[in-house]
């Protein structure tokens, strides 16, 4: 039977074949929880009877959200967590490593083919490898970790086959946010989105986990990309697990899509989402001369080294405005030593920037960088819900780290394009 990837992963992993619309209960590769949802996940796992995870290699631990701690209630879940942990045998990342879905791929703890659940919902963001990853809420993030597994009905997936060449300054954010803005908040609800086609087969890995990072944001179930050459070098690179990666999890020619939607992104212009919504999107042109407070490059969307390598390049031997507060913030310590090795780390100071450590930062409003009423953030986020990174009477814009950089430049929303 023809299929697609998601019916793939999910036949391979439940040992018979299997369909969109099927509701099965399958078995767990992995289970991430982090410091705001985790407490709350372990608390239904002990109501649920359990004494032990079901398998201590397979949980994925850290904090990040609030890191270092900002309030006692923070400090009191990071020292449950921690407790959690050695009672049960779990390595724990505790608040060393960084942002929770850059450390689970780069750590080697997602491979293609397997079933990933997180209690947080850009767990998508490992579909960068070929995985099936979705995020759970905390009830049955407490029944995954008691059993290993949870019911899935196996989502139909939209085809997104995309073609042609990027221009200079614009990419994988660019991609996924002109995707958004056509498909709408709810286009893919309960999904899965398959990126494909050859402008998808030349991205780098950081590129695919932006894209499918922000499956969720267009009401995707799981983001995925065939895993292919690039996948297997990356995962050679970091020295990942091999052993049970499965090879055949390409989708077949005649598989059923619920759409398949076409996308050049040759002309493509750099992208901007709106407030308040992720879908309002728009071209860099139709905001450009938008005064800004806080410009944020970072989050598990776009802190990798990559994304500060496309800033860096943009900004040169400029600096930024002084009248706006520019946060640059590593999605994990491997991606910030990356940058820090190439100097990146001082060229941003020495424009202006401050420098947090590996965290989510300001992308939920949590820890720091809070706007206050009236302030416009623009942001390589991937939120820009009414009061997600502080006041809800802020404004929140999304853009690629090319088009921050330029606008931290100027002080106003820029073109990248427009910058020398």
């Amino acid at each position: 039977m023809s299929a697609t990837i998601t019916e793939k992963i999910f036949s391979g992993r439940c040992a018979r074949e299997v369909c969109a619309g099927d509701v099965m209960m399958a078995p767990v590769d992995a289970a991430m929880i982090h410091d705001i949802t985790g407490p709350l996940a372990i608390d239904k796992f002990v109501e649920m009877g359990g004494k032990r995870v079901f398998d201590p290699a397979k949980v994925i631990l850290l904090f990040d959200h609030q890191v270092p701690a900002d309030s006692i209630p923070a400090a009191q879940n990071h020292v449950m967590m921690r407790r959690f942990a050695e009672e049960q045998g779990i390595l724990n990342y505790d608040v060393h490593e960084g942002v929770c879905h850059q450390v689970a791929v780069e750590k080697g703890r997602v491979l293609p083919g397997d079933i990933v659940v997180g209690s947080d919902s850009h767990t998508c963001t490992y579909g960068a490898v070929g995985a099936f990853a979705t995020g759970i809420g905390s009830t049955d993030m407490g029944f995954a970790l008691r059993f290993g597994a949870l019911y899935f009905r196996i989502p139909e997936s939209i085809r997104a086959e995309v073609n042609g060449t990027f221009a200079p300054r614009v990419g994988a954010k660019d991609l996924v946010l002109s995707i958004i803005g056509d498909l709408g908040a709810d286009g893919a609800t309960y999904r899965a989105v398959e990126f494909t086609g050859p402008a998808m087969e030349v991205m780098d890995m950081p590129g695919r986990m932006t894209c499918c990072n922000m499956a969720i944001e267009m009401g995707g179930k799981a983001g995925i990309v065939p895993p292919d050459e690039t996948t297997r070098a990356y995962l050679a690179a970091i020295g990942a697990r091999t052993t049970r990666q499965k090879e055949n999890i390409t989708p077949d020619d005649d598989a059923v899509y619920a759409a398949w939607k076409d996308y050049e992104v040759t002309d493509l212009a750099p992208k901007v989402a709106v407030p308040h919504n992720v879908d309002n999107v728009v071209d860099v042109t139709a905001v450009a001369g938008t005064e800004v407070n806080q410009v944020f490059i970072g989050s598990c969307t776009n802190g990798r080294y990559e994304d500060f390598m496309e800033a860096a390049e943009v900004l040169g031997d400029q600096s930024f405005s002084p009248d706006i507060r520019v946060i640059i913030v590593p999605a994990s310590r491997s991606e910030y030593l990356k940058t820090l090795r190439a100097g990146l780390i001082e060229r941003f100071v020495e424009a202006g920037a401050i420098v947090e450590g590996p965290s989510c930062g300001p992308c939920m409003g949590g820890a720091f960088g809070l706007l206050a009423p009236g302030e416009v953030s623009l942001s390589t986020s991937n939120r820009n819900f009414r009061g997600r990174q502080g006041s809800t009477e802020a404004e929140v814009y999304l853009c690629s780290p090319a088009t921050a950089a330029a606008s931290a430049i100027s002080g106003v929303i820029t073109d990248p394009r427009e910058v020398a």
